[in-house]
């Protein structure tokens, strides 16, 4: 079976695109990468993306407005996804674009994606997998994080040891696999969200491109600990936490709190350690002796080096590349096999993980055509009523 992944993050810079064939094998299940390829927004829709994300004021006319946008963009990829397969998949997944994810004294009552699925399914002309989070979030859970069901199967729980699989987009999430353990995963902070936000406010960038500036300035010790002091850090899993909490205007409060000036280099370089510190702590607490990393910022060599300094003797830190799994692509190829579970009615969230009271099949199937297993017939010309 084929399937085109999706993946677009709380960093807001693009649209990643995979492709994969699935193939069960007994009790395996093979993935062939069959190609990946990563599509950039444009200033303007960050711009919009941006303006809609919280503390931002928004109105209906704004979401709908983004949501039409967005589906064109995502059916885009996903036509770029069906040629890096050769010109034909069975089913694409699209989770579209967190905007907002409502978290209540740490209970998830809410949460919007958007992408305009129907968009996306008109334009390649196979069903479209969306909203994959909605389910586990009624079934009590954050709906957040999902790639941990794809982490558990990719990591070996018989090594002997805690392992763990890291993800630095936006936010920095955490897979724990042990042996003759539940699997966990939740989100343990920022990676990326407050470093782009400091290069967007003071750098008038992006991102800090290589964390080129960070790797010039100095960790401001009393702005480290004035970070460090958030009370979600401390909060236990399940948990999970996006742009609604890790926002400019969280910064803004922090350098205010501080009461001195901190030059950009250093507070970019204080940020940076700041998610290599988090993560650090959460596989100690785990106690790893392995961490297989991925995402955007495994782009940034100044996080890295934070990240494998902090581990120096402790656990072994490496990417997924060396898995078979490109670092860049590990969502979507992550997204992609959550439509393979769906698609076969098996669940893709892993209460363990998100808090759930039970697993939840994920997602919203946007069809083109009869649905699964049920014959075409001709429309019919006239409706009666039977009495």
């Amino acid at each position: 079976m084929k399937i085109v992944g999706l993946m677009s993050g709380t960093s807001y810079d693009g649209v990643d695109v995979a492709a994969a064939e699935f193939t069960l094998d007994g009790d395996t299940l093979w993935l062939t990468p069959l190609g990946h390829r990563g599509i950039d927004y444009d200033d303007g829709l960050r711009a919009e993306i941006g303006a809609l994300l919280p503390p931002a004021a928004t109105t209906i006319e704004a979401v709908c407005r983004l949501d039409n946008r967005l589906g064109e963009v995502f059916a885009e990829a996903a036509a770029v996804g069906i040629e890096l397969a050769g010109g034909a998949v069975d089913a694409v997944v699209s989770p579209g674009q967190t905007v907002f994810h409502w978290v209540e004294r740490g209970v998830v009552r809410g949460t919007l994606q958007l992408g305009a699925p129907a968009r996306v399914a008109a334009r390649v002309g196979v069903p479209v997998l969306s909203d994959l989070r909605s389910a586990d979030v009624a079934a009590g859970g954050q709906g957040a994080p999902l790639v941990p069901a794809f982490d558990a199967l990719l990591l070996d729980e018989t090594a002997g040891a805690p392992r763990a699989a890291l993800n630095l987009g936006g936010i920095a999430n955490l897979t724990v696999v042990a042996p003759g353990a539940p699997v966990l995963g939740y989100d343990v902070g920022p990676a990326n969200a407050l470093l782009d936000a400091a290069a967007r406010r003071f750098l008038g960038r992006p991102c800090d491109l290589d964390g080129a500036v960070a790797a010039a300035g100095r960790v401001h010790t009393g702005l480290l600990d004035l970070l460090l002091a958030e009370p979600y850090y401390a909060a236990p899993p399940p948990k999970s936490t996006g742009k609604e909490l890790f926002h400019a205007g969280y910064l803004d409060d922090r350098l205010a709190a501080l009461g001195e000036p901190v030059p950009v280099e250093d507070l970019l370089a204080t940020l940076t350690v700041l998610t290599a510190a988090t993560v650090a702590a959460e596989c100690a607490r785990h106690r790893v002796t392995e961490v297989v990393a991925a995402g955007g910022g495994v782009r940034n060599p100044t996080l890295m080096f934070r990240l494998a300094e902090l581990a120096a003797g402790r656990w072994r830190l490496r990417t997924t590349d060396e898995l078979g799994v490109p670092a860049q692509a590990k969502e979507a190829y992550a997204f992609a096999l959550l439509g393979w579970l769906s698609w076969h009615g098996l669940p893709g969230a892993l209460p363990s993980v998100t808090g759930a009271t039970r697993a939840a099949v994920l997602g919203s199937w946007t069809p083109t055509g009869p649905a699964y297993g049920a014959d075409p017939v001709r429309p019919p010309r006239r409706l009666r009523v039977r009495t």
